[in-house]
């Protein structure tokens, strides 16, 4: 009895089908007064994000574009057909709205796909059409990589008016209970708006809806790949100044952290779009590198201030009391011996002191003239001429060569102080601006 039944449900849906499309044509639209407008009502659900190309500001995502309208020419009495309440046919029997991805992207403007629409005994027809679709986005990249994007897809009839189709949504909001996660990309929320606009080329009013999708970039990538090696990277180049500057390594340390920094900047330029608006990340880039080039360049001066020789002038006498005295204690620059919390020596006091003497005249002369009073002239010895001149002339170069070494110092000394000095500023500038890179993230 059972297969009975079912053997009559097909003959009497070969019937309706024969029947309903007999004198049906799917060119024109399915209205029985032309001056009233045929009611579309739309529905999308997002299924997933494919790719989000910033540099091209294109979005690829998957969606089900759900349409029903009603077709006042395919309607029967389900009672004359064994109470066949509804058939599902070919899309491409009945005639369909031309609702198309205004700001489609796609090269080859694929539209649905053909699949099968439901039809009704009381005409209404659904039809859903999974779609890849890619659409134009305007990508902001100002807050990269803490950005939010915000994608419209708006879909809308080429060729019909308001007066002909009344476009609607269904829902206030996307579908999102079948998304599937993406791993850069949080969808916060796909809003719906209807909108009636009235174009420059024609007239009549064309309603659209327009679906907005809200993104938010999952950072955690980008903040282990490019942030932190920037950041730790960014805290090498104070350390250059902690170096000796016998080392010969100075310099060739900031070089080599400002070509590291190089190659993230062109990571990081490669897949954003060239626009005017500069990266949060890029600008934390560019202020490093500036700060880098700038130390690189102090170390060189530095450096030149170390290796003065002993024909270089003396420290001038501002630069001896604000750098050797309030900045090396500040610093906590002191000689062996010496310690930052205990007073310091007064410097060049031993330098006057050994200076003091005329010119070839040696330590201990005035006692050699007292004996040359008191002794004989026959056995004394301070009595020859040559033998005095030789000894005032190693005197001599022995203070100079004292004098050169205590103004040698001195100059390696300050540029000690200004090594110390400038390390600490710039690991603070470094630490202000991360704070100030994760404070604009925030």
């Amino acid at each position: 009895v059972s297969s009975g039944c079912r053997g009559a449900q097909g003959r009497f849906a070969y019937k309706l089908l024969h029947d309903l499309f007999a004198n049906y044509s799917s060119a024109l639209r399915p209205v029985e007064d032309t001056d009233r407008a045929l009611n579309v009502t739309l529905q999308v659900t997002l299924a997933q994000i494919i790719d989000m190309d910033e540099r091209n500001q294109v979005l690829t995502s998957y969606l089900w574009v759900r349409q029903t309208w009603l077709d006042a020419h395919l309607t029967w009495d389900k009672d004359e057909y064994g109470g066949i309440d509804s058939i599902r046919i070919p899309s491409s029997y009945v005639w369909r709205p031309d609702i198309i991805l205004y700001n489609n992207a796609d090269e080859h403007f694929g539209g649905s796909m053909e699949t099968n629409v439901v039809l009704r005994s009381d005409g209404h027809i659904m039809w859903d059409s999974p779609a890849i679709t890619k659409s134009s986005c305007k990508v902001d990249v100002s807050y990269f990589p803490f950005d939010g994007q915000r994608c419209r897809l708006t879909f809308g009839s080429w060729t019909y008016n308001g007066n002909q189709i009344d476009l609607r949504n269904q829902l206030d909001t996307g579908d999102l209970t079948d998304f599937v996660e993406n791993v850069e990309w949080e969808v916060l929320g796909m809003p719906a708006t209807r909108n009636v606009i009235t174009y420059g080329c024609c007239s009549e009013p064309y309603p659209d809806v327009t679906y907005t999708l809200l993104l938010r970039r999952r950072a955690s990538f980008y903040i282990f790949n490019l942030l932190l090696p920037c950041i730790m990277v960014s805290f090498l180049a104070p350390l250059g100044f902690y170096l000796p500057a016998d080392s010969g390594e100075k310099v060739s340390l900031g070089v080599t952290v400002l070509l590291a920094l190089t190659v993230f900047q062109l990571l990081v330029a490669e897949s954003m779009p060239p626009s005017e608006s500069v990266p949060l990340i890029g600008k934390y880039y560019i202020a490093t590198m500036t700060m880098i080039t700038a130390s690189t360049a102090l170390t060189i001066f530095i450096m030149n201030v170390h290796h003065c020789g002993p024909g270089a002038r003396p420290v001038p006498p501002w630069a001896r009391r604000l750098i050797l005295h309030h900045m090396a204690r500040l610093c906590c620059v002191y000689e062996v011996g010496e310690s930052c919390k205990s007073p310091q020596r007064a410097l060049g006091g031993r330098a006057a002191v050994g200076d003091a003497g005329a010119p070839g005249e040696s330590p201990g002369e005035g006692q050699v003239g007292t004996e040359v009073r008191g002794c004989p002239w026959d056995h004394c010895l301070c009595h020859h001429d040559a033998l005095l001149r030789n000894v005032g002339y190693i005197a001599g170069c022995f203070r100079r060569h004292r004098a050169n070494q205590r103004r040698t110092g001195e100059w390696k000394k300050v540029a000690k102080v200004m090594d110390r000095f400038f390390m600490w500023v710039f690991f603070l500038m470094v630490f202000l601006m991360s704070v100030l890179v994760l404070g604009n993230a925030a």
